[in-house]
């Protein structure tokens, strides 16, 4: 009979808390009560517990025991907690000595026979145990990859509970993490395969500089698809600090490869149009999971033939678009995740599968087909660009005269790297995260005599106040493209040209 209490991690969306998982064995009828607010996962750790106890040669305490987590205030939900329980009853029964596993957490599912499985979330738990300052933390083995990429904590993994036990004992050794596989990933689809389309091409150009939204509407065949998937090519690697942000989400969404290194490539996700707004935004029971806008977190999210997805579905990225989180309210809390993505949605001008030149369809049709997508989302597209089809001259031109993934690439990490300069400080990085105010007011207020075209674009109704202050961002990226400290009135005339669905 005895009091013992090891360390586990309780997620919330991508946000970990350690959790101090208490037993507490003593004489009465042969029984385990497990309290702090378990779902129901969790709860039915009693039985997967002792079977995995028992099935590993141990005994199972003959006595009343109780387990609770603390704080037990706060909601605990999945399987990640086995482990922890199963230490924590070992030790309170008196069968492992309790100072061994201090300033240790432990995460893992167990199976019946002690096999030691992996669970979600890994990741963003030991964040969560490295943040608190733990020493140790022990994982399955299938997760150890992706737990060793914490830095500042000593990650050892486990294949099953025998050896855990073992290691407690001091007869055995637990398992160090895999070594990192460094992944030499495919080169993506080239810019140079897309034919014409230049103001296409310079609008994604812009979009990958800015980290702007992108808006392509055009008739089948135009390339917009293609243009869209080549963005990503476009961009430059993640840093340290978003790397484990994306990586920790994918995690959490359980769709991280078990040896999968870091992701260092922005991600790329683009929905079928019948998805619907759970999977888009996240949901399910519970505390709800990431959708497909989380998992495109500091990278592009994708809607092809966007009028077909539900209005539901699409009004619901607005606020996500503005706050960078994706906040999902359920019965059992708030869940947060993060969602800063760079929207890019591509629309065909009507129902039809013809091309433009050959459209029989009513202006009306036209306008009620458009007028799937909101308003009120569109005015959050800083880049919005009308496509015309592609020539037979334009077919037949040599791919080798065109520019390159690389070529441009190269010009948008040198115009990311002079908005970070002029942004150091503010904890902004792009031009796109730059409040309207802020550009509105000194020191980058832009003369009359530069912002006169903007200016009556919004008199004359043409731009909102959201739209004129989306119109500057896109031209102080403009001057970042074309090397200049500001932008003059020909980057605020082709930022105006770029937000009005001008076509080529």
């Amino acid at each position: 009979m005895g009091y013992a209490r090891v360390h586990a991690v309780g997620l919330s969306g991508v946000r970990g808390t350690v959790v101090e998982v208490e037993a507490d064995v003593r004489a009465g009828l042969p029984g385990l009560l497990l309290t702090g607010l378990p779902d129901t996962a969790l709860h039915q750790a009693r039985d997967r517990v002792r079977a995995a106890i028992v099935n590993c040669g141990e005994e199972w305490p003959s006595r009343y025991a109780v387990v609770n987590l603390l704080p037990a205030s706060q909601p605990k939900a999945g399987s990640g907690f086995d482990l922890a329980i199963a230490m924590a009853l070992l030790c309170a029964h008196g069968a492992l000595p309790a100072a061994v596993l201090a300033d240790t957490v432990f995460i893992g599912e167990l199976g019946l026979d002690g096999q030691v499985r992996p669970v979600r979330g890994t990741l963003p738990a030991v964040m969560a145990a490295a943040r608190a300052g733990v020493r140790r933390v022990v994982v399955p083995l299938a997760n150890a990859s992706e737990a060793a990429l914490v830095p500042g904590i000593l990650v050892k993994a486990v294949d099953n509970l025998g050896r855990l036990i073992a290691f407690a004992r001091g007869a055995g050794r637990l398992l160090d993490p895999p070594a990192e596989r460094v992944l030499r990933s495919a080169p993506g689809p080239d810019l140079a395969d897309v034919a014409g389309q230049e103001d296409g091409r310079r609008g994604l150009e812009v979009a990958a500089a800015g980290g702007h939204h992108l808006a392509l509407f055009g008739p089948p065949g135009a390339g917009k698809t293609m243009l869209a998937e080549r963005l990503p090519g476009l961009l430059p690697l993640l840093d340290d600090q978003a790397a484990l942000e994306v990586t920790a989400v994918h995690s959490v969404a359980g769709v991280l490869p078990p040896d999968g290194p870091l992701i260092r490539r922005p991600p790329f996700q683009a929905p079928h149009h019948t998805t619907s707004a759970a999977a888009l935004v996240g949901g399910g029971s519970g505390l709800a999971r990431p959708g497909v806008l989380s998992l495109a977190h500091r990278g592009i999210l994708f809607l092809d033939e966007a009028p077909l997805l539900s209005g539901a579905a699409l009004d619901t990225l607005r606020q996500p678009l503005e706050s960078g989180w994706v906040r999902l309210a359920r019965t059992r809390g708030t869940t947060e995740y993060p969602a800063r993505v760079q929207l890019v949605i591509a629309a065909n001008p009507c129902a039809c599968p013809t091309g433009a030149l050959v459209c029989d369809c009513s202006s009306l049709a036209r306008r009620r087909y458009l007028a799937r997508i909101s308003g009120p989302l569109l005015d959050r597209i800083d880049v919005q660009l009308t496509l015309r089809p592609v020539t037979p001259a334009q077919l037949l031109v040599d791919p080798t005269t065109a520019e390159s993934s690389a070529t441009v690439a190269a010009r948008v990490g040198a115009a990311r790297a002079a908005a970070a300069e002029r942004w150091s400080g503010t904890g902004w990085s792009l031009n796109s995260q730059v409040p309207g105010a802020d550009l509105r007011g000194a020191p980058w207020r832009l003369p009359a005599a530069v912002s006169r075209d903007l200016t009556r674009h919004l008199e004359l109704g043409l731009l909102s106040a959201r739209g004129f202050d989306r119109v500057l961002r896109v031209a102080w990226t403009l001057a970042d493209l074309g090397g200049r400290t500001r932008p003059d009135p020909g980057d605020v005339r082709e930022a105006i040209h770029l937000r009005l669905r001008s076509s080529t």
